[in-house]
Order: structure tokens, then sequence, then C-alpha cells
């Protein structure tokens, strides 16, 4: 029986932080489990948890900001996302939701030491990103991809280079910055504002120069994330999608038929480009992300303007002196440098025939 709750918790997440764990997971009947380099990893020898525990645990998570609110929005909507502060150890990012009536929650660990391109192991084209004054840029990939943290090292690179205003919208608030060179006020959902369509309307209002969207949920957010960029803004975003084509795909269907030609002819003028990224177990220990990468010249912006996304991939494959490189490619140098295994590589690719054809021989 855990008698102190709180101690539990955060000798727990200290715990993970020196195992080197991405994700805390808690579920009922269960011991704490540990996501490390990819795999999970339960901690046999901690008790399992009753439901009462995890519930008392989830009110602590929640202590840190409107305690009281937020814990009664939880058991109405079922499900919450949140941070924790950690003091000196880091930060943690979380979720928590019911399953079968009961309650659970999956944590992820946040340095506070926000790392640069080079240090993540990313490609160096991607600092050109930091360095534009006004456009689109969308960060993409599945879950627990690494999306935050590339969003966060581009972010912190413009902090640090010029002067200038920033504003974060963030459910909840992630990486936290320190002023540099740059001004960053970064909002949360729910307590510093209301919904992520109404911050990002109210920043036309706020003189920022940088607009970071920790998510695009619904159109009215994707609309106004577009104006923003047209009209003088640099606008980072990210996006759940698999690869460059399909998130353009995603952005444009978000609209009904009669608007999706004016989306088009908005995309094509204020994209920068799109980073789709994977974290690979590499052989060695840990994880390396994989990246597809584009930037939109005017062969892309002609693509998307006549909604022919599916040529896109012949785009990319074509224009590696610009910086481009598909998934596969980028999945394939890191075979080829003996960083991941080709198991690993098949494993994350969306098109199996033409990693392949990379890497010669069958699999």
């Amino acid at each position: 029986m855990i008698k102190d709750h709180k101690e539990f918790l955060n000798d727990l997440l200290t715990l993970a932080i020196k195992k080197g764990a991405s994700d805390v997971h808690f579920s009922s009947s269960k011991s704490p489990i540990l996501r490390i380099a990819s795999r999970l990893v339960p901690l046999a020898k901690e008790a399992e948890l009753k439901s009462d525990d995890i519930v008392s645990v989830v009110k602590i998570l929640l202590s840190q900001d409107y305690a009281r609110e937020r814990f009664d929005k939880f058991l109405r909507e079922r499900e919450i996302d949140f941070s924790y502060d950690l003091g000196n150890e880091g930060r943690f990012r979380g979720n928590a939701y019911f399953q079968q009536g009961k309650v659970s929650c999956a944590l992820r660990f946040l340095s506070r030491n926000i790392l640069t391109i080079k240090e993540l192991n990313l490609p160096l084209v991607l600092n050109l990103f930091s360095e534009a004054h006004q456009g689109f840029v969308l960060i993409t990939g599945p879950s627990s991809q690494g999306k935050s943290t590339t969003l966060a090292a581009l972010i912190d690179a413009i902090n640090h280079s010029r002067s200038c205003h920033i504003i974060t919208i963030e459910d909840p608030i992630e990486y936290v910055f320190e002023d540099d060179l740059a001004i960053v006020d970064q909002r949360e959902v729910f307590s510093d504002t209301l919904s992520f369509a109404r911050a990002l309307r109210s920043t036309f209002r706020q003189d920022p120069d940088v607009i970071m969207l920790g998510e695009m949920r619904d159109p009215e957010t994707i609309a106004t994330a577009l104006s923003a960029a047209e009209t003088g803004h640099l606008v980072f975003a990210t996006l759940h999608t698999n690869s460059a084509a399909q998130t353009i795909h995603r952005i444009v269907d978000s609209f009904e038929d009669n608007r999706q030609k004016q989306i088009r002819a908005q995309l094509s003028g204020s994209l920068l480009g799109i980073i789709s990224q994977r974290l690979i177990p590499r052989i060695k220990g840990g994880l390396i992300p994989a990246t597809e990468i584009i930037f939109n010249n005017p062969a892309i912006a002609n693509l998307i303007r006549e909604g022919k996304i599916h040529e896109i991939p012949i785009v990319i494959e074509t224009s590696s002196e610009e910086g481009m490189i598909s998934l596969n490619k980028s999945l394939a140098i890191l075979v080829q440098n003996k960083e991941i295994t080709r198991e690993s590589a098949f494993k994350f690719t969306i098109n199996p025939d033409g990693l392949r054809t990379l890497l010669g021989g069958k699999f």
C-alpha cells in the first residue's frame, strides 16, 4: 500500500529520468511501466497499483494548475492533457484517461535542456527554417516520434539568434523557453486561453513575429494559421501525419469542397516546408531520427495548387540538391551507416518496395 502518493510519484519519475525513460505508464492492477529506447519495461520491484492509487497520482499531477477545476474537467470529459514540473529534474507532459471505467495515465519526459538540431542528429538543413522570417513550417509524424523536440529546437534557435516576439500556443506547455534575444510568451490552452483558435486569432493584436502552434485541431485554426503565414508571420505547427503528401491532403481535406481550391492556393504560396520524422532504435542504443524533408519550390507549389499531391514524392527524389530527402532515403542512409538495422528500417517505412530498391536484396 502506498502511504505517500506524492513521494511515490516524485521518486518514480526521478528514477525514470535516471534510467533514460521517455515515457511512464500507470495502469490499474499493474506495476508502473517505463518506455526505454522504444521498449516497455515493467518495474517489477514496484507494487501493483490499485485504481485508487492512480486517482491519487492524477490529482497530484493536476495539482500545480487549477487543481479542482482540472480534476472536475477530467471527470467530465474522461481524459485530460497536462504538464507536471519536477523542479530541477525536468518536466513531464501527461495524459490521464479512463479505460474500462478505471483511470490510467501516461507521462512523457521533457528535458529542461533544449537540444539543437545538430545535437538531435537531425539534418543541419533544417536550420534554414529558423532563419526564415515569414511562412508556414509543418512538423509531422505519428505520436511519440519527437515532433515537439524538433519544434522546440527550431524555436530556441530563433530565440538565440534574433530580436523578435515569439508566441507559443500549447496544450499543455511542453518545453519552457528562457528569453534570450527574443521575447517568448507561452500560452497554455485552458489556463491562459480557451482554445487554440481563439488564442491564434488574438495573436494578430499581440505583435508577434513568430507563432508556434502545438497542434492544429480544426479547420478554423488551420485557416487562421495560413492567414498568419500569408501576412508576414513565421508560423510553426505540428500534425499527426505520415508523410509530406499526406500532410497536405490532411490540411486540404479538413475543409468543405467549395473552400479546398482557396486553401490549396494559400498553402502553395505560404508553405516553407514540411519535416516528417520517425525515431528509430539505434544499434548502439538509444534512438536516432529518420526524416523526410520538403522545401516549397515552384514545382511543389504548382502540384499543391493543381491538386496533384501524389506527384510530390517524385519531386522530393529529384531535389536532393535543395536539401530535400525522402523518408526511405533517410532510412537507407542510416542502414548503410550502420546506425540502424534493416529490420528497423522496414518496420518504419511506409513504402517497403521503394526501400527494398534503395537497399538492394530481399527482405
